[in-house]
């Protein structure tokens, strides 16, 4: 069938709700094809016509001339657009020219690193480089192939955690590689955000001063998914100015993107179905005929409720072809289910985020997105998974109850005619860069001279000699005695250390947890899933790190409820807003979450919550701030309006909206309000980065706080509720139970912020 007429076949279905609000008919596109300055070596030339290569498009041609040129060059164009092609060809012009050449290309996951190592074998062996030039070197390289890879491959495919554990403080041993280091290539660039990306970007800037130790200035090639602010991110990532090539020329089939809006369950409450449950209908349905698809979920435990869900609503020979899958499960589970979907084994899959990327799974018809993934950049490249080719393809994003997703859904222009999102990382983060420069002094001593790769970093090396973490000696900066082998220290995707999930009957590994979450996810009595079984976690160790599970029987899943509270440390920045002032500045956040809920599955029926008693967790990072006019606060009284719901509501649809304008995920924000705050004596609204240290995104809300009110006002007044709902003021992790709230209010707070601008 079709993806016109399974659309059309949806909304003839009986239990189809109008849930479809909007359908985007994007045309296929015809191959643009690009010219080279200089031609390419003709071996390199036969490669490419044995692969059916003829011509290149011309954002291929634009890339590999900047290349060529000795140009850094990111490329930042749609899915499946032919961006791997350009760096491959540049690589194996750089072994025709110089044999002694090699390159190092960096990827998110172990998983695209193995998937991009068999596209380059087959592209270029035998012909110019044998198996053996072309390898992965991660954690799970055996060591006795390690001596091996240091001293003849070519070309080398890793990830930034290796890079930082395994590659760089180990430099001496891999001293061919960097001596003839020509290009390094990021693949998938717009995932290095956050504390993530500010870890790989000291992770690059220490790999830059490796190189200039043995002699070696490499290029550096990004590839990424659009994004806003292309040059702005690679440059900021490696430290080096870019060429950007964002227009593509790749041919493309015709798409059908349907916005999927969950129907009401209670229209005067304003509250509608599960989106969850929506995504294993549609699932379902996909399946039924014979539509080759995969579901994105955002969270891991939705990842399984869906599976679970959806399992329940098909025939038997169905739902033995879908399978979940994401991060968690162990390498070879991964390895396995790609497998099995890219051979056809497997028709249907629900996964996270792990799948997002370019790992070839084979072509899909259709790709269901489970909420909006928190930036336009993400549910595009989401989307991209299905129409890989030039054939007819169809996705669909299927709203949550909350005031991102509703706004979406009332606005598609927006979704389809702008693009917001910039991809915030801060290298220059305390917490981040003064582990990176504990690792770069253990490299090798560190010196005035290294500013012109980590900035000015006086300042920084005193606190780490205060601290006992550096020592100074005639200009140098060494490792106090008291290091030993600091990268082992860092976690570059997690702030804290992680814990394991324990089959305590089996006494086996089910899959780890990362410490920033675990006393959310992992907590006591919590409903932990795992490949569609529902476990309880009966212990959670604090000081061994482990949560131990046993399989449960509870047709329920848990929502832990949380308490923050904030405190000024020091204001930075502060600039006037009509009659207020907007502050941003750093501030210490203590959390702790103190009970949970227990919601049915389907129905999330509350059927109870139980007491917590786990210690708080306090962190310093970045906010900005703000209180309402004096104006709003004599209407709010005159109207006999809840003040402090007003700043509940205010706090909680601000924060709602701000992933519109960083690229982040709600959950990388918090936010308190209180009618008078200890610090500054007023009532105040605080929204801040929920990462200790800050990563830019309260400062990117300070700059734009003026558009973020505009927008947050425009979504209340155009919710249709009466007194708020998901859709506007309600946030589904506040600790408060979303109390109090007035909507009412919130708008007036809004209106006087946006009238004195």
């Amino acid at each position: 069938m079709g993806v016109k007429a399974f659309i059309e076949s949806l909304v003839e279905h009986p239990d189809y709700r109008q849930q479809v609000v909007h359908t985007q008919y994007i045309p296929s596109q015809h191959a643009l094809p690009g010219t080279l300055e200089s031609p390419l070596n003709p071996r390199v030339e036969a490669l490419l016509d044995l692969k059916g290569i003829s011509s290149l498009y011309s954002h291929q041609a634009q890339a590999i001339n900047a290349i060529l040129c000795g140009k850094h060059v990111m490329i930042s164009t749609p899915s499946a657009s032919g961006k791997t092609l350009c760096y491959q060809v540049a690589t194996l012009e750089a072994v025709l020219e110089n044999p002694n050449s090699c390159s190092l290309y960096l990827f998110p996951t172990k998983a695209l690193a193995q998937d991009q190592l068999h596209s380059l074998r087959e592209l270029a062996s035998p012909g110019i480089l044998s198996e053996r030039d072309i390898v992965t070197f991660d954690g799970d390289t055996p060591y006795e192939e390690r001596s091996g890879i240091k001293k003849h491959a070519r070309v080398i495919l890793t990830n930034p955690d290796m890079l930082h554990l395994g590659v760089l403080p180990n430099h001496k041993s891999w001293s061919r590689l960097f001596r003839n280091l020509k290009y390094v290539v990021i693949d998938e660039a717009h995932v290095y955000r956050g504390v993530f990306g500010s870890h790989v970007a000291n992770i690059v800037r220490r790999l830059r001063r490796i190189c200039a130790l043995y002699g070696s200035s490499p290029q550096f090639i990004c590839a990424s998914a659009t994004i806003a602010n292309p040059d702005e991110h690679a440059s900021r990532l490696v430290g080096q100015p870019f060429v950007t090539v964002i227009a593509s020329g790749s041919p493309q089939g015709e798409k059908y993107f349907s916005f999927w809006n969950p129907p009401f369950i209670d229209k005067t409450r304003n509250v509608r179905r599960s989106p969850n449950s929506e995504a294993a209908f549609l699932l379902s349905q996909l399946m039924l005929h014979g539509i080759r698809s995969l579901v994105f979920a955002r969270t891991r435990k939705l990842t399984e409720l869906i599976y679970i869900y959806a399992r329940e609503q098909m025939p038997h020979y169905l739902a033995c072809l879908i399978s979940p899958y994401r991060a968690g499960y162990l390498p070879e589970e991964r390895r396995e289910i790609e497998r099995k979907f890219s051979n056809g084994e497997l028709q249907g899959l629900i996964a996270t985020t792990a799948l997002e990327l370019g790992i070839n799974i084979g072509d899909l018809e259709a790709t269901v997105l489970t909420g909006y993934p928190g930036s336009i950049a993400s549910a595009w490249q989401q989307a991209g998974r299905s129409g890989r080719s030039t054939a007819s393809s169809l996705s669909l994003l299927i709203a949550q109850d909350n005031p991102l997703d509703q706004y979406i859904m009332r606005h598609p222009d927006f979704f389809f005619s702008k693009n917001f999102d910039n991809v915030l990382i801060n290298p220059d983060n305390l917490y981040i860069l003064s582990h990176h420069l504990i690792c770069a002094a253990w490299e090798n001593p560190l010196d005035s001279s290294d500013k012109k790769f980590f900035g000015e970093i006086d300042q920084y090396m005193s606190v780490l000699e205060h601290k006992g973490a550096l020592r100074e000696r005639r200009g140098k900066w060494y490792p106090s005695s008291t290091v030993t082998y600091p990268a082992q220290g860092v976690n570059i995707r997690a702030t804290r250390e992680s814990y394991s999930v324990m089959d305590a009957s089996r006494s086996c590994l089910l899959e780890t947890v990362e410490a920033s979450v675990a006393f959310s996810q992992v907590h006591p009595g919590a409903i932990y899933l795992h490949r569609g079984e529902s476990y309880i976690i009966t212990d959670l160790d604090l000081s061994r790190h482990i949560a131990l599970a046993r399989l449960s029987p509870a047709d329920y899943y848990t929502q832990p409820i949380e308490l923050t509270s904030i405190g000024v440390i020091h204001l930075d920045k502060r600039k006037p807003c009509g009659g207020i002032e907007v502050c941003y500045g750093e501030v210490e956040v203590t959390n702790q979450v103190v009970s949970f809920k227990k919601k049915r599955q389907l129905s999330e029926e509350v059927v109870g919550e139980e007491i917590l008693d786990l210690p708080p967790q306090t962190f310093s990072t970045k906010a900005m701030w703000f209180d309402p006019p004096q104006k709003a606060v004599d209407r709010i009284r005159e109207a006999g309006f809840d003040y402090h719901g007003g700043l509940h509501a205010c706090e909680h649809a601000t924060i709602g909206i701000l992933p519109l304008f960083a690229l982040c995920d709600r959950n990388d924000i918090g936010g308190v309000s209180t009618p008078f705050h200890p610090d500054t004596g007023r009532a105040q609204i605080f929204i801040y980065d929920a990462h200790p240290g800050g990563i830019g995104i309260a400062e990117k809300g300070f700059e734009t706080i003026v558009d973020i009110w505009r927008t947050t006002l425009k979504l209340i007044r155009e919710c249709t509720c009466k007194d708020g709902c998901p859709s506007c003021v309600q946030s589904p992790k506040c600790g408060n139970n979303n109390q109090p709230l007035d909507k009412k209010a919130a708008v007036i707070i809004l209106e006087e912020l946006v009238s004195e601008i």
